[in-house]
């Protein structure tokens, strides 16, 4: 009996190309996936199936659709690379059972992935995800498989081809006001490091005095000099050319452009979290939203204080947005939000859109007149000020318990000469301090890294708490 490769992790399953992802593992996971399907009664519905710009994902993403096929669910399948928003809201739109991507999101070049998405348009819950991995492991041991080839299944309309992006591009002109947008004179960079996000904000802010020029926009698997995550450390060429273009604002957008960074206009890089609670002030001052907002445990503190000020309630949950979602359905959240970069918004889905966000972002500048510089300090001016980092330490596997064994028999009573008046270890081990700072201990839900994050009131006090994060640990 084969084990089984594919684990889920906090969004999808990742492997190496040709030693872990490869088609018969692909074609393992799409039979789970529809072995899923007809257990919960969604294969009426069909399967979306896209992918992104990385090695052969076109052909990967036609594997899983002839297997899909090959189980009698009819398959929506994207003509061309497309972003995983897209795909996520496409479910909404066709009434789908969920979808397949064919995405490693932000890893190296040597990885590709396959994310599941639900019903509701957001990444499955563990439950959801654990039933997947058990038909798959039933697939590999029994190989049982079934498929039809792409051109069969297109002849008897079990595979349609789909483009998926009129139906997106009428959803934001519902959502914001397009052609406003268009008439700002603005310019703006774009980095779509090599991603499936290349020419979305081009498009969509086309026609008008708006000015876009785009970086890194054209598909090269390799992604050559960079990782394709939109962090500080990846986003060196965009800066420059805010700076040398003299734009207002640059974006960033990670693989499947589920993700998006933002350089202000002195190419000074806003956090994650600083992007999340002035988005945050968008939905609740600039757009008179009321409603509650959801974090993970990795971002910012911010949104207590603002939560305080518009009187609306925060929840939190761990990392992932298969446990943000629930809570913004649950509670009709104006937003969700976590620490890499992902933002999902009311009236949308509760799933990470990185143009959505952008456009947002956009819309804020514009209708208060400040560059995103000054907004960081209107929002200072009403939280305080708070910085953060995040630094990630790579680890061999095998030691991974000795690590958490580690932290959690010496759980420090004080950090920083600050007294620890909280520990979680919900998802890793978050230490809130008697100031509000904090420092969070977390593994990687998809890879060997360790994750060190802090947020406090300097720079320098930042740094002092990772380094200490780092000596807890042992790394």
């Amino acid at each position: 009996m084969k084990n089984n490769p594919i684990k889920f992790g906090t969004d999808g399953w990742r492997g190496i190309i040709a030693q872990d992802f490869t088609f018969d593992n692909v074609r393992a996971c799409a039979q789970g996936v529809s072995s899923y399907f007809k257990q919960a009664r969604l294969a009426h519905r069909g399967l979306i199936v896209g992918y992104d710009t990385r090695f052969a994902s076109e052909e990967f993403a036609s594997a899983a659709a002839e297997v899909i096929a090959g189980n009698g669910i009819k398959v929506y399948l994207c003509p061309k690379v497309t972003p995983t928003p897209v795909v996520s809201f496409g479910i909404l739109a066709k009434q789908a059972g969920g979808a397949i991507i064919i995405t490693a999101s932000h890893n190296t070049a040597r990885w590709n992935g396959l994310k599941y998405k639900s019903e509701y348009a957001s990444s499955a819950p563990d439950e959801v995800t654990a039933e997947i991995e058990r038909h798959i492991s039933q697939a590999l041991a029994t190989g049982e498989i079934n498929q039809m080839p792409l051109a069969n299944a297109l002849d008897r309309g079990l595979v349609e081809y789909l483009d998926l992006d009129p139906i997106y591009s009428d959803q934001l002109t519902r959502l914001i006001n397009l052609n406003e947008l268009c008439r700002a004179r603005f310019k703006i960079v774009v980095d779509s490091m090599y991603g499936a996000g290349a020419g979305y904000f081009k498009t969509l802010l086309a026609g008008g005095a708006i000015e876009v020029e785009e970086i890194n926009n054209e598909r090269n698997p390799l992604f050559p000099g960079i990782q394709p995550e939109p962090i500080a450390a990846n986003l060196a060429k965009l800066s420059t050319t805010v700076k040398e273009a003299g734009a207002n604002v640059g974006f960033a957008t990670d693989g499947d452009a589920d993700r998006i960074g933002i350089v202000d206009e002195n190419g000074a890089f806003l956090t994650q979290l600083q992007v999340l609670a002035l988005l945050c002030l968008y939905l609740l001052e600039v757009r008179g939203e009321r409603g509650a907002i959801v974090k993970t445990i990795t971002t910012t503190s911010m949104l207590y204080r603002l939560g305080e000020i518009y009187k609306v309630p925060v929840y939190e949950t761990p990392v992932g947005f298969k446990y943000i979602a629930p809570i913004m359905m649950a509670e009709n959240a104006i937003i969700g939000g976590e620490e890499s970069g992902g933002y999902g918004f009311l009236g949308h889905m509760p799933e990470r859109d990185a143009i959505l966000a952008g456009l947002y972002f956009l819309d804020l500048m514009i209708k208060t007149g400040k560059t995103p510089s000054q907004l960081l300090d209107y929002l200072y001016g009403k939280v305080g000020p708070h910085y953060y980092q995040r630094i990630d330490v790579k680890f061999p596997e095998d030691e991974r318990q000795v690590i958490n064994s580690r932290i959690r028999d010496n759980f420090p009573e004080s950090i920083d000469g600050v007294k620890v008046i909280k520990t979680n270890t919900t998802d890793g081990f978050h230490f809130t301090l008697a100031d509000t700072t904090w420092l969070l201990i977390r593994f990687s839900g998809t890879e060997p890294v360790l994750r060190i994050y802090a947020e406090s009131n300097s720079p320098a006090r930042v740094g002092r708490l990772l380094k200490m994060g780092k000596e807890l640990a042992g790394v």
